[in-house]
């Protein structure tokens, strides 16, 4: 029995061409050091966007690359999930501005807002969409400008983040068949989802329309999101190997959030993932929140490490906290 499946056909990024190094916020008078900054995350520079290049400026340029590599015009796209914590505005979405940027006059757009899981969240969305005939392509986007909500004096934060987004063009096609038998079947196979809001306190931006009235600047204890990334990702990448009948051995390519080298390298060891097969690109980009995946997904992609066939894992935790995982054969 056949089965639709949400075929990757095309991949883009686009980064602010600002780019801040280490030394660079050392010698702004940041109290911190380019050796204090890598021993600790893994992040040498971060890209930070000019105050003309709005999030939707930035996820719009990275659609246009992934649909240039997709081979597809925006007339082509009926949906646009833009995964984001930092939209132009209240309202309308990001996901609408993006829609308008690349003139699609047809189908329907909306933000989705699950901090660093966005982009995993978003996949499994349009899949959903996709998959039961509510869409036949979907452009998937993850796009931040996480320098705005940065406390410059906080030098356990603002070195950290970095502003970019990334993108892909998800295809409804129809599969072999269904379940583990559809193991080959190139697509999303399996994902995942998690929240538990009780873990506020712990990662967030301390205002909002609704409660301060205004932006905020973000807010973290960095000890208790480390534990907690390490010890809770295992179970939605379980899950994801387990609905799709695959294990660590099959994965060509682990592609995480990337948040700090540390919990990428401690959650691969912790699932038997080999170090080759981790995708990181968190000492160039800094954590671009929901843009990270996408934008190391287009670097692997790019270089020729990503080709079609590769069983590709992403996954992500965010404040909230949220996370999540997909599987995908490329």
């Amino acid at each position: 029995m056949a089965h639709r499946r949400s075929v990757v056909v095309g991949c883009g990024a686009y980064l602010p061409d600002t780019v801040v190094t280490n030394t660079n916020l050392a010698e702004r008078g940041i109290e911190t050091s380019d050796e204090w900054i890598v021993q600790r995350t893994g992040i040498r520079q971060r890209h930070i966007a000019r105050p003309d290049e709005t999030t939707s400026v930035l996820g719009t340029r990275a659609a246009l690359a992934a649909l240039d590599e997709a081979g597809l015009s925006p007339a082509d796209i009926d949906l646009v999930i833009c995964a984001t914590s930092t939209p132009d505005h209240t309202f309308p979405s990001t996901a609408t501005q993006i829609q308008a940027a690349l003139g699609i006059e047809g189908g329907f757009a909306f933000d989705l807002q699950a901090v660093c899981a966005g982009f995993v969240y978003a996949v499994a969305t349009a899949d959903r969409f996709l998959t039961t005939g509510g869409a036949k392509r979907a452009l998937v986007v993850g796009a931040e400008t996480f320098s705005r909500l940065l406390d410059w004096e906080d030098r356990t934060t603002c070195v950290l983040f970095g502003d970019g987004a990334g993108a892909i063009v998800l295809e409804a096609r129809e599969g072999e068949g269904k379940d583990i038998g559809t193991r080959a079947d190139r697509g999303v196979l399996s994902s995942c989802l998690r929240s538990d809001g009780r873990h506020r306190a712990k990662l967030y931006v301390d205002g909002g329309p609704g409660s301060t009235g205004t932006t905020g600047k973000l807010r973290m204890e960095g000890r208790e999101v480390f534990r907690f990334a390490v010890g809770s990702v295992t179970d939605v990448i379980e899950e994801a190997f387990r609905a799709s009948g695959t294990t660590a051995d099959d994965l060509a390519w682990f592609v995480p959030h990337q948040a700090n080298r540390r919990i990428i390298e401690a959650s691969a060891d912790k699932l038997g993932i080999a170090r080759e097969k981790v995708v990181l690109t968190v000492d160039r980009h800094g954590n671009t929140s929901a843009a990270s995946i996408p934008l190391a997904l287009d670097a692997a992609r790019r270089d020729g490490r990503i080709r079609e066939g590769d069983l590709v894992m992403i996954e992500a935790i965010g404040g909230g906290f949220t996370w999540g995982a997909a599987l995908i054969r490329w």
